[in-house]
């Protein structure tokens, strides 16, 4: 799929809480071995923090990158899993908190981990079609995790936005992007449960590696392109593992990859996963270089995008607060303030 005029990435940012927990701890509390079993920390959301402040935070970021005026933007996309309103949208508040209101398009977009990406493809098309110059997108989530689930030890906090925009402004311009989506189940929560279910075996082959295997091999049959084409690819993190296999299985050499898997210290940030990696990579990229990205959610789909960055991402990333500033930026935490933190503690 490819808009009509060219599109791209105009600002950029995320956030990261600042609090982390031990993966040891977590299982000190629940099988006494304190063993990280392949997983070291993930970050955790401050008592005044939520979905929202994350969003609201990664969203002042991009802004400040792209220094655009907030009243051009026509639309503010997020997606989470996690809105702290069953009923009043997150995209309302962090427009608002941004200046875009009262004429911007705002909404929130749900497909488990891959929302983010879905209001990408929904900004690309309005900027594309030119029913827009600007339009943000982005993902967040605080993530949930039954107590002493195997969830619980990964699954953890953040958000990126992005701000697309024309390709002349763009520090990195869409060649083109695609979706493969079926109705597979492996993860979901019922309306009124506090903690989603995992559908154990079909949560790998049938799930995450077939959906997204298919959405970045039918793109880089659309453009023409092979792994080798790529400077760097990111991939749906759910776990340190998951995205080096179907790396790997697609072709993507090991170092293209790994620097933008960051579940080993901040956890699955479900909806904000891809796009802190995908923020990370323009981080570091110079320009010329090509980047993939490949969402995954479940239900299930991945939605996958080849990015050219272009020469202006020299200067004007030198507005941003890059991602490994939130990484450095750590405050460790025990179970029992976790918990505290979580609301996992309920008092009558």
């Amino acid at each position: 799929m490819k808009p009509t005029r060219a599109v791209g990435v105009i600002g950029y940012g995320g956030y990261i809480p600042r609090y982390r927990i031990d993966a040891a701890e977590v299982d000190r509390v629940w099988r006494g071995s304190g063993k990280k079993e392949g997983q070291s920390f993930k970050a955790v959301p401050g008592p005044d923090e939520d979905t929202t402040t994350i969003a609201i935070q990664a969203a002042r970021n991009a802004m400040d990158m792209a220094s655009i005026d907030p009243n051009e933007l026509r639309a503010v996309w997020f997606g989470t899993e996690s809105k702290p309103y069953a009923v009043k949208p997150t995209s309302t508040i962090v427009a608002d908190a941004i200046g875009a209101l009262p004429h911007a398009n705002a909404a929130d977009w749900e497909f488990a981990c891959k929302p983010g990406t879905e209001a990408m493809q929904a900004a690309i098309g309005m900027v594309g079609s030119d029913m827009a110059r600007y339009a943000m997108c982005g993902g967040a989530d605080t993530a949930q995790a039954k107590p002493g689930d195997v969830l619980e030890y990964t699954t953890g906090a953040g958000g990126a936005a992005f701000i697309l925009g024309p390709g002349q402004e763009s520090v990195a311009v869409l060649q083109a992007s695609t979706s493969y989506v079926t109705n597979t189940t492996d993860f979901f929560r019922r309306e009124g449960q506090e903690y989603p279910n995992h559908g154990q075996r079909f949560t790998g082959e049938p799930a995450y590696f077939h959906h997204i295997r298919s959405s970045v091999m039918t793109l880089m049959e659309e453009i023409g392109a092979g792994p080798g084409d790529f400077t760097f690819a990111v991939f749906h993190q759910p776990n340190s593992q998951f995205p080096l296999r179907v790396a790997a299985e697609l072709g993507f050499a090991r170092n293209r990859v790994e620097p933008f898997v960051l579940t080993n210290l901040v956890g699955n940030t479900y909806s904000g996963a891809a796009m802190l990696g995908f923020a990370k990579a323009l981080d570091v990229a110079s320009p010329g270089d090509r980047i993939l990205l490949a969402s995954y959610g479940s239900g299930a789909g991945s939605d996958a995008f080849s990015y050219e960055v272009t020469d202006k991402i020299v200067e004007v990333r030198k507005r941003g607060v890059p991602i490994e500033r939130y990484l450095k930026r750590t405050k460790s935490v025990d179970y029992a303030m976790y918990a505290r933190y979580r609301g996992k503690l309920r008092r009558n």
